[in-house]
């Protein structure tokens, strides 16, 4: 199978990692990509905004399935270009991708599909978002209602702060913006591989979104990430997939726009249950980077079946008996701003490490030189034999690796740290 991995980050790089130790997988193909793909795949110049670029791509490659990375080239209905050629793509369509591309369309949809998530409000006026702060209360949760790069939510027990946040919201894209109760309990990620009616569950994962240690700071797009969670409950997948999947996939056929591709569920523990923070409709970044070190089925045969309608022929997908810890090293100024070409040493180093890998977000090369090229500018990853195992080789790893204003924390997935970073006011 040839496959056409749409991107330019670490998910994207971590996936083509994965379609690349795939016994499967014949070719890897990526386009735009980065330097850390580059070993791992062919790179292709290509604007991932225009979806006939891409789909012109893909055909000229001859390639079996296209997997599209972020969220942007989804919502901009990237993969119904692609679909309208006759190839596979791994990627909801522009009106699927609407479950992220508006946080009220999502809000919307759990609703009438009966997933336990937080009361919410769309404001579209400073009294309408004055009345929803009132009727909620602090700590305040306030999200802008379109794309915002994983920097859109503010939560805050600052009024004055909530309240700016939702003027900026307003101000922008859709003019609307999304006010909610706060839900109290540690945070977790789980992945739904979905054909539009079967889905799959991949092991739970924990994303550490604060820039600073015990969750202090802005929020930034992931500062790390770990699995397994010891201290979840144990058939968290199940429940969520009875709750929350596939009455979300039923609701979006009713609506005409049947979901395939991956479905991301943002859930708090609380102590009523488990409950929806949000959806994406993507794999996130970094939080999907362990679980792909831990998962032990073949991801492009999943990928493609889901692709392809035919999600319920091929087995669920399996894990290995391990964890995995992703340590994210990120440049001088993020996630306000960041420094770009500032030299990199010590990466490949890093990556001749047992059960490492070194994943690109944000790097260049400048003549022979690694440098800086964005906020979160790489990931170290390990996998061990438990967390603690995992965690050491993370850490030592990133160790080696050096470059000017480099930010990182120390604490990610220290439990019991880990436990309660979800419930700290973001």
């Amino acid at each position: 199978m040839k496959t056409l991995v749409i991107g330019t980050g670490g998910r994207e790089h971590a996936l083509a990692l994965a379609l690349s130790r795939d016994p499967g997988v014949s070719e890897v193909h990526a386009a735009p990509g980065n330097p850390g793909i580059a070993a791992v795949a062919s790179l292709h110049e290509v604007d991932p905004m225009s979806g006939g670029s891409v789909a012109d791509l893909a055909e000229s490659l001859g390639v079996d399935l296209v997997v599209v990375g972020p969220e942007a080239p989804l919502v901009a209905g990237v993969a119904d270009a692609v679909r309208e050629r006759g190839i596979a793509v791994f990627g909801p369509s522009g009106a699927a991708a609407r479950l992220e591309g508006s946080k009220a369309f999502s809000k919307d949809v759990m609703e009438a599909a009966g997933v336990p998530t937080a009361r919410a409000r769309t404001c579209e006026s400073e009294a309408e978002v004055e009345a929803a702060l009132d009727a909620f209360g602090a700590p305040y949760v306030v999200k802008d209602d379109a794309l915002a790069a994983g920097k859109g939510v503010v939560v805050t027990r600052e009024r004055a702060e909530a309240l700016a946040h939702a003027g900026l919201c307003t101000s922008r894209g859709s003019g609307r913006v999304v006010v909610e109760e706060f839900l109290d309990g540690p945070e977790v990620s789980l992945f739904a591989i979905c054909d539009g009616a079967t889905a799959y569950a991949l092991q739970p994962a924990q994303d550490f979104k604060r820039i600073f240690d015990g969750g202090r700071g802005p929020n930034t797009g992931g500062m790390g990430s770990y699995t397994p969670l010891a201290w979840a409950q144990p058939d968290l997948a199940s429940v969520v997939l009875d709750r929350v999947v596939r009455p979300t996939l039923a609701e979006m056929s009713r609506r005409g726009a049947p979901f395939v591709g991956c479905l991301y569920v943002g859930l708090a523990l609380t102590e009523s249950g488990p409950r929806v923070i949000e959806f994406n409709v993507r794999f996130g970044d970094p939080d999907i980077q362990p679980v792909l070190a831990v998962l032990e089925s073949p991801l492009g045969a999943l990928l493609a079946a889901a692709a392809g309608g035919r999600l319920a022929d091929v087995p669920p997908p399996a894990f290995r008996d391990a964890a995995a810890v992703t340590v994210v090293l990120a440049s001088a100024g993020y996630p306000e701003s960041s420094s770009k070409g500032d030299v990199i040493t010590g990466a490949d180093a890093a990556g001749r490490g047992p059960d490492v890998d070194v994943i690109h977000a944000g790097t260049a090369l400048s003549g022979d030189d690694l440098v800086t090229a964005g906020g979160r500018v790489l990931a170290v990853r390990a996998l061990g034999r438990d967390v603690a195992d995992a965690r050491a080789r993370a850490y030592a790893a990133a160790d080696l690796i050096s470059f000017d204003g480099l930010q990182r924390r120390g604490d990610i997935a220290a439990e019991p740290l880990g436990v309660v970073e979800g419930a700290s006011v973001r």
